[in-house]
């Protein structure tokens, strides 16, 4: 079933300028992206972002990470994009992910694991409206 979905370039790959060989992967992969912006998350963002994840001990350090430079925002289309994107990045902790996905290459460990990747079609929905507002997904 044909799918949108997000993707976020994170701060560490972004500082370390790997844009161009990770959306090379996701595109690789069959899924093409309809809007791309780089942008400051801001922390209030995040906080919406991340809100399931609100009394984790990791929220923290995580928003703060995210906060500290520059993200790509990825909308993405394609059948299962929501599965195929998550495929192509790999596990979350670097340390478990193949070799050939986003976070096996590029991931240094948590949270700097190079992208956020939506986990569901519901969640896609919710940040994307979030991040892409300008858009209507169905």
């Amino acid at each position: 079933m044909k799918e949108t979905t997000l993707g976020i370039i994170k701060p560490d790959a972004v500082e370390k300028k790997l844009i161009g060989k990770i959306v090379s992967k996701i595109e690789n992969c069959s899924l093409t992206i309809t809007d791309i912006k780089m942008v400051y998350l801001s922390t209030n963002t995040l906080d919406e972002l991340y809100k399931e994840h609100i009394g984790k001990t990791f929220l923290p350090g995580l928003i703060e990470f995210m906060s500290s430079g520059p993200v790509v925002l990825l909308l993405l289309e394609g059948e299962d994009a929501v599965k195929n994107l998550r495929s192509i990045c790999g596990d979350t902790n670097p340390e478990k992910a193949l070799p050939g996905t986003i976070r096996g290459d590029f991931g240094e460990g948590l949270p700097k694991n190079a992208i956020h990747a939506s986990d569901s079609q519901d969640s896609a929905k919710r940040e994307i409206h979030l991040l892409f507002p300008e858009h209507q997904i169905i």
